[in-house]
């Protein structure tokens, strides 16, 4: 497809490619830095000691570990991963991977700056509400699955791997060898590595995927303006846009406050649903889930705050 387009067109693209490359690279390296010190340094089922025994309330408390762990959806994937193995419940796992994004000091302060003469306060209190509400409902049914359901088998099969470790009597009669701390550091940096070498590969094919919309098919496209007066296609219509944009969630909101033509609930829809899921994240998401798991969530969280956002918008306009 490359091949057909015009230098100017090609010269845009690698611009373009590298531009999103080089915004979300950092953070992938920053999350699978944490993920290779989690691997070394946490001991299995640590996590859980923070977590209430009540799974529904280990699920809310999850939903909010964003204000204190602030990290966008690039660097969340390979920290969740970890976590998983490390004993993590998979419905917890799952919350966090969808609200931190959104539930986090940086995407409400970059939120309430975008839309500064635009309601601020009640687009960054319902931005953070929804992500909220949406990311805790999914731990929840999460909750009520089997692993084997969720997650890909490669990672399920590690898991079953260290649990019979754990158990084996062997470890009983083994000398106890503590590693020095540069070992330890050096072992953290290589699983560090090979964490980030197994998420980059999906990271480039989305951002290929997001560079050429932006470059070949999204210029000129009239279509969106036709879409914006229609109160349901518009948040389906910039939740598309969203999934394809793959915007980082401390700056999409700047993107969205240019709107002018959709609706409040349709801008709703597009900060919600697109640090959630977008085209770089469904490779992501790979590296942890199962396919058909994840083409469930993405039509889940579709329905899920499309609906919500076009009731929302319909309540503003009631009580106006």
């Amino acid at each position: 497809m490359l091949a057909g387009m015009s230098p100017d067109a090609q010269q845009d693209f690698a611009l373009a490619f590298l531009s999103i490359l080089f915004e979300g690279a950092p953070f992938i390296l920053l999350g699978t830095l944490i993920s290779g010190l989690i691997d070394v340094y946490l001991p299995a089922g640590t996590m859980d000691r923070f977590l209430p025994n009540n799974k529904f309330l280990a699920v809310v408390v999850a939903g909010l570990l964003g204000t204190v762990f602030p990290v966008c959806e690039c660097a969340v994937v390979p920290v969740i991963r970890r976590l998983v193995k490390k004993g993590l419940p998979v419905s917890c796992g799952l919350t966090y991977m969808l609200a931190a994004p959104i539930v986090n000091p940086i995407t409400a302060l970059s939120t309430w700056k975008a839309f500064q003469g635009q309601g601020a306060g009640m687009m960054t209190c319902s931005r953070l509400l929804l992500g909220f509400l949406i990311a805790v409902a999914v731990g929840l049914i999460v909750s009520k699955l089997s692993l084997a359901a969720v997650l890909k088998p490669s990672l399920l099969a590690s898991m079953e791997n260290d649990a019979k470790d754990l158990k084996s009597p062997r470890r009983f009669f083994m000398p106890m060898q503590i590693p020095a701390a540069g070992e330890r550091l050096i072992a953290a940096m290589r699983s560090a590595m090979k964490d980030f070498v197994d998420v980059a590969v999906y990271f480039s094919i989305g951002v290929a995927i997001t560079a050429l919309f932006n470059t070949g098919i999204a210029p000129g496209a009239e279509w969106l303006d036709t879409l914006a007066t229609n109160q349901t296609a518009a948040p389906a219509a910039l939740m598309g846009l969203a999934f394809i944009l793959s915007l980082c969630s401390t700056s999409d909101a700047f993107i969205a406050a240019t709107l002018d033509k959709f609706s409040w609930g349709a801008k709703l829809a597009f900060l919600t649903f697109g640090p959630m899921m977008d085209v770089k994240l469904i490779f992501l998401y790979q590296s942890v889930l199962r396919k058909r798991f994840i083409f469930l969530l993405a039509i889940g969280l579709f329905v899920a705050i499309g609906g919500l956002s076009i009731f929302l918008q319909s309540m503003i306009l009631i009580i106006k």
